[in-house]
Protein backbone atom coordinates (compact mmCIF):
# COMPACT_ATOMS: atom_id res chain seq x y z
CA UNK A 1 0.00 0.00 0.00
CA UNK A 2 2.81 2.42 0.83
CA UNK A 3 4.47 1.76 -2.52
CA UNK A 4 1.18 2.34 -4.33
CA UNK A 5 0.66 5.64 -2.52
CA UNK A 6 4.15 6.72 -3.50
CA UNK A 7 3.34 5.96 -7.14
CA UNK A 8 0.13 7.99 -6.81
CA UNK A 9 2.01 10.95 -5.38
CA UNK A 10 4.64 10.76 -8.12
CA UNK A 11 1.91 10.59 -10.75
CA UNK A 12 0.14 13.62 -9.29
CA UNK A 13 3.37 15.60 -9.00
CA UNK A 14 4.19 14.92 -12.66
CA UNK A 15 0.70 15.83 -13.88
CA UNK A 16 0.85 19.13 -12.00
CA UNK A 17 4.45 20.03 -12.87
CA UNK A 18 5.69 17.94 -15.82
CA UNK A 19 8.67 20.23 -16.43
CA UNK A 20 10.22 19.53 -13.03
CA UNK A 21 8.71 16.26 -11.78
CA UNK A 22 9.66 12.96 -13.46
CA UNK A 23 6.93 10.64 -14.78
CA UNK A 24 6.12 7.26 -13.27
CA UNK A 25 8.36 4.63 -14.79
CA UNK A 26 6.72 2.27 -17.23
CA UNK A 27 3.87 4.55 -18.36
CA UNK A 28 3.95 5.58 -21.99
CA UNK A 29 4.37 9.35 -22.37
CA UNK A 30 1.56 9.46 -24.94
CA UNK A 31 -0.83 8.25 -22.24
CA UNK A 32 0.54 10.64 -19.64
CA UNK A 33 0.12 13.53 -22.07
CA UNK A 34 -3.62 12.87 -22.15
CA UNK A 35 -3.84 13.29 -18.38
CA UNK A 36 -1.52 16.32 -18.36
CA UNK A 37 -3.63 18.15 -20.92
CA UNK A 38 -7.00 17.04 -19.57
CA UNK A 39 -6.42 18.12 -15.99
CA UNK A 40 -4.66 21.39 -16.74
CA UNK A 41 -6.98 22.43 -19.55
CA UNK A 42 -10.04 21.86 -17.36
CA UNK A 43 -8.62 24.00 -14.57
CA UNK A 44 -7.40 26.66 -17.03
CA UNK A 45 -10.82 26.85 -18.68
CA UNK A 46 -12.74 27.08 -15.41
CA UNK A 47 -10.50 29.81 -13.96
CA UNK A 48 -10.61 31.75 -17.21
CA UNK A 49 -14.41 31.68 -17.19
CA UNK A 50 -14.53 32.62 -13.51
CA UNK A 51 -12.22 35.64 -13.79
CA UNK A 52 -12.90 37.20 -17.22
CA UNK A 53 -11.89 40.75 -16.25
CA UNK A 54 -8.69 39.68 -14.54
CA UNK A 55 -7.80 37.44 -17.49
CA UNK A 56 -8.31 40.33 -19.92
CA UNK A 57 -5.52 42.27 -18.19
CA UNK A 58 -2.88 39.62 -18.97
CA UNK A 59 -1.51 38.34 -22.25
CA UNK A 60 -2.13 34.66 -22.95
CA UNK A 61 1.35 33.56 -21.94
CA UNK A 62 1.32 35.40 -18.58
CA UNK A 63 -2.20 34.19 -17.78
CA UNK A 64 -1.39 30.58 -18.57
CA UNK A 65 1.77 30.85 -16.46
CA UNK A 66 -0.25 32.10 -13.48
CA UNK A 67 -2.81 29.30 -13.82
CA UNK A 68 0.04 26.79 -14.09
CA UNK A 69 1.64 28.23 -10.95
CA UNK A 70 -1.70 27.80 -9.14
CA UNK A 71 -1.98 24.25 -10.49
CA UNK A 72 1.48 23.39 -9.19
CA UNK A 73 1.48 25.13 -5.81
CA UNK A 74 -2.05 24.96 -4.47
CA UNK A 75 -3.58 21.91 -2.82
CA UNK A 76 -7.33 22.28 -3.30
CA UNK A 77 -9.46 21.42 -0.29
CA UNK A 78 -12.66 20.83 -2.26
CA UNK A 79 -13.32 18.23 -4.99
CA UNK A 80 -15.98 20.40 -6.67
CA UNK A 81 -15.27 22.46 -9.79
CA UNK A 82 -17.55 25.20 -8.46
CA UNK A 83 -15.08 25.77 -5.63
CA UNK A 84 -12.00 26.19 -7.84
CA UNK A 85 -12.54 29.96 -8.06
CA UNK A 86 -12.36 30.28 -4.27
CA UNK A 87 -9.26 28.08 -4.24
CA UNK A 88 -7.69 30.39 -6.84
CA UNK A 89 -8.35 33.42 -4.63
CA UNK A 90 -6.76 31.58 -1.70
CA UNK A 91 -3.69 30.92 -3.87
CA UNK A 92 -3.42 34.59 -4.82
CA UNK A 93 -3.67 35.64 -1.17
CA UNK A 94 -1.20 33.21 0.33
CA UNK A 95 0.94 31.45 -2.27
CA UNK A 96 1.56 33.60 -5.31
CA UNK A 97 4.94 35.24 -5.73
CA UNK A 98 4.02 38.67 -7.04
CA UNK A 99 5.23 39.30 -10.60
CA UNK A 100 5.97 42.70 -12.18
CA UNK A 101 2.98 42.14 -14.46
CA UNK A 102 0.60 41.72 -11.51
CA UNK A 103 -1.57 44.79 -10.91
CA UNK A 104 -1.80 46.18 -7.36
CA UNK A 105 -5.50 45.29 -7.24
CA UNK A 106 -4.92 41.65 -8.21
CA UNK A 107 -6.35 40.07 -5.05
CA UNK A 108 -9.25 42.52 -4.69
CA UNK A 109 -10.40 42.12 -8.29
CA UNK A 110 -10.13 38.34 -8.09
CA UNK A 111 -12.13 38.32 -4.86
CA UNK A 112 -14.81 40.53 -6.41
CA UNK A 113 -15.16 38.27 -9.45
CA UNK A 114 -15.32 35.20 -7.21
CA UNK A 115 -18.09 36.82 -5.14
CA UNK A 116 -20.08 37.45 -8.33
CA UNK A 117 -19.81 33.76 -9.19
CA UNK A 118 -20.62 32.65 -5.65
CA UNK A 119 -23.72 34.84 -5.47
CA UNK A 120 -24.90 33.57 -8.87
CA UNK A 121 -24.89 29.91 -7.78
CA UNK A 122 -25.59 30.21 -4.06
CA UNK A 123 -28.48 28.08 -2.84
CA UNK A 124 -30.70 29.78 -0.27
CA UNK A 125 -31.10 27.69 2.86
CA UNK A 126 -33.79 29.70 4.62
CA UNK A 127 -35.52 31.59 1.82
CA UNK A 128 -36.14 34.71 3.91
CA UNK A 129 -39.45 36.36 3.06
CA UNK A 130 -39.70 39.36 0.78
CA UNK A 131 -40.51 42.50 2.70
CA UNK A 132 -43.05 45.17 1.84
CA UNK A 133 -41.61 48.65 2.28
CA UNK A 134 -44.69 49.67 4.29
CA UNK A 135 -43.87 46.98 6.88
CA UNK A 136 -40.41 48.31 7.66
CA UNK A 137 -41.28 49.70 11.08
CA UNK A 138 -42.50 46.38 12.50
CA UNK A 139 -40.30 43.86 10.68
CA UNK A 140 -37.39 41.82 11.94
CA UNK A 141 -34.77 42.49 9.28
CA UNK A 142 -32.12 40.30 7.71
CA UNK A 143 -29.66 40.51 4.84
CA UNK A 144 -30.65 38.34 1.88
CA UNK A 145 -28.69 35.12 1.55
CA UNK A 146 -27.85 36.14 -2.02
CA UNK A 147 -26.44 39.56 -1.10
CA UNK A 148 -22.87 40.25 -0.02
CA UNK A 149 -21.61 43.62 1.32
CA UNK A 150 -17.98 44.27 0.37
CA UNK A 151 -15.29 46.89 0.97
CA UNK A 152 -12.19 47.36 -1.17
CA UNK A 153 -9.30 49.77 -1.64
CA UNK A 154 -9.80 49.87 -5.41
CA UNK A 155 -12.89 50.54 -7.53
CA UNK A 156 -12.96 46.91 -8.65
CA UNK A 157 -16.40 47.26 -10.25
CA UNK A 158 -14.93 49.70 -12.81
CA UNK A 159 -11.72 47.91 -13.70
CA UNK A 160 -11.35 46.89 -17.35
CA UNK A 161 -8.78 47.08 -20.12
CA UNK A 162 -9.79 50.75 -20.41
CA UNK A 163 -9.45 51.49 -16.69
CA UNK A 164 -6.40 50.05 -14.92
CA UNK A 165 -5.77 52.07 -11.74
CA UNK A 166 -2.31 52.18 -10.25
CA UNK A 167 -3.44 53.52 -6.86
CA UNK A 168 -6.37 52.84 -4.60
CA UNK A 169 -9.40 55.10 -4.28
CA UNK A 170 -9.21 58.08 -1.87
CA UNK A 171 -11.40 56.17 0.58
CA UNK A 172 -12.77 52.67 0.92
CA UNK A 173 -15.02 51.49 -1.92
CA UNK A 174 -18.20 49.90 -0.54
CA UNK A 175 -20.38 47.63 -2.67
CA UNK A 176 -23.20 45.16 -2.34
CA UNK A 177 -23.21 42.28 -4.81
CA UNK A 178 -26.65 40.66 -4.98
CA UNK A 179 -28.91 38.46 -7.08
CA UNK A 180 -32.07 40.14 -8.31
CA UNK A 181 -35.55 38.72 -8.89
CA UNK A 182 -34.55 37.61 -12.41
CA UNK A 183 -31.63 35.64 -10.91
CA UNK A 184 -29.12 38.05 -12.45
CA UNK A 185 -26.13 39.26 -10.43
CA UNK A 186 -26.04 43.01 -9.85
CA UNK A 187 -24.00 45.40 -7.74
CA UNK A 188 -24.88 48.53 -5.80
CA UNK A 189 -22.35 51.19 -4.84
CA UNK A 190 -22.98 52.38 -1.28
CA UNK A 191 -21.46 54.94 1.09
CA UNK A 192 -19.71 54.34 4.40
CA UNK A 193 -22.82 54.85 6.52
CA UNK A 194 -24.77 52.28 4.51
CA UNK A 195 -21.81 49.92 4.76
CA UNK A 196 -21.93 50.34 8.54
CA UNK A 197 -25.68 49.61 8.46
CA UNK A 198 -25.02 46.41 6.47
CA UNK A 199 -22.35 45.36 8.95
CA UNK A 200 -24.72 45.87 11.86
CA UNK A 201 -27.40 43.82 10.14
CA UNK A 202 -24.93 41.05 9.27
CA UNK A 203 -23.94 40.82 12.92
CA UNK A 204 -27.51 41.12 14.24
CA UNK A 205 -29.92 39.20 11.99
CA UNK A 206 -33.50 39.80 13.03
CA UNK A 207 -32.83 43.33 14.31
CA UNK A 208 -35.53 45.94 14.08
CA UNK A 209 -35.15 49.21 12.21
CA UNK A 210 -35.23 51.14 15.49
CA UNK A 211 -32.41 49.02 16.93
CA UNK A 212 -30.28 49.56 13.84
CA UNK A 213 -30.85 53.31 13.95
CA UNK A 214 -29.88 53.50 17.61
CA UNK A 215 -26.70 51.57 16.89
CA UNK A 216 -25.89 54.00 14.07
CA UNK A 217 -26.57 56.97 16.35
CA UNK A 218 -24.11 55.58 18.89
CA UNK A 219 -21.48 54.94 16.26
CA UNK A 220 -21.85 58.21 14.33
CA UNK A 221 -21.92 61.04 16.88
CA UNK A 222 -21.07 63.58 14.18
CA UNK A 223 -24.61 63.26 12.80
CA UNK A 224 -27.89 64.13 14.48
CA UNK A 225 -30.37 61.38 15.27
CA UNK A 226 -32.81 62.88 12.77
CA UNK A 227 -30.20 62.88 10.00
CA UNK A 228 -29.38 59.24 10.66
CA UNK A 229 -33.04 58.24 10.90
CA UNK A 230 -34.00 59.92 7.63
CA UNK A 231 -30.95 58.60 5.78
CA UNK A 232 -31.27 55.06 7.11
CA UNK A 233 -34.94 54.78 6.26
CA UNK A 234 -34.37 56.14 2.76
CA UNK A 235 -31.58 53.70 1.95
CA UNK A 236 -33.44 50.81 3.59
CA UNK A 237 -36.38 51.33 1.24
CA UNK A 238 -33.99 51.10 -1.71
CA UNK A 239 -32.45 47.92 -0.34
CA UNK A 240 -35.86 46.36 0.25
CA UNK A 241 -36.93 47.24 -3.29
CA UNK A 242 -33.89 45.38 -4.65
CA UNK A 243 -34.49 42.36 -2.40
CA UNK A 244 -31.24 42.91 -0.50
CA UNK A 245 -33.06 43.28 2.82
CA UNK A 246 -35.75 40.75 3.74
CA UNK A 247 -37.97 39.72 6.62
CA UNK A 248 -36.25 37.41 9.09
CA UNK A 249 -37.69 34.10 10.16
CA UNK A 250 -36.16 31.13 11.93
CA UNK A 251 -35.00 27.97 10.21
CA UNK A 252 -38.19 26.14 11.19
CA UNK A 253 -40.36 28.83 9.65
Amino acid sequence: MKAFQQIQQQFIAHIKDPQNQPPVAGIEDRRLAIYRELFFNNVHSFISMGFPVLKSLYDDQAWTAMVRDFFIKHDCHSPYFADISKEFVDYLVGERDIEPSDPPFLVELAHYEWVELDVSIRVEQYGYNRLDEDDLADADLVLSETAWPLSYSFSVHQISTDFIPTEGAPGSVHLIVYRDDEEDVQFMLINGVTAMLMQLLSENPGASMDALIQALVSGLPQFSEQQITDGARDVMHKLIHRGIIRRFHSADG
